[in-house]
């Protein structure tokens, strides 16, 4: 509890760590904008399957959305993030700052 009144929570959907770096790389993207399934699991470094789990949580909370197309036979899954997705990310890292504000500011 802070003198302003209690500590801001933090979203569980989000804090998780995978989960946390899947929000952040589609949020540099545009707003609209989509990254192909295999650009997203290199830039993260994680497998296909962890990947999977942790987009299919994001978008059970709507905070992504996945679109399975196909480019000629080729098959092709895109993710972006949502509206609610990128409000939820920026509550998130105002949640961050305000506890490392809080955790810094009284000594």
């Amino acid at each position: 509890m802070t003198a302003d009144g209690p500590l801001p929570e933090l979203d569980p959907v989000i804090h998780a760590q995978a989960r946390l770096r899947v929000v952040a790389a589609l949020n540099t993207l545009a707003d609209g904008d989509e990254m192909a399934f295999p650009a997203l699991k290199e830039l993260l470094g994680m497998t296909a399957g962890n990947l999977s789990v942790h987009l299919t949580k994001l978008e059970d909370a709507g905070y992504v959305r996945i679109t399975k197309t196909h480019r000629g036979r080729t098959p092709v899954t895109y993710v972006a993030l949502t509206k609610r997705g990128r409000l939820a990310f920026d509550d998130y890292t105002k949640a961050i700052r305000s506890l490392l504000d809080t955790a810094g500011g009284s000594s």
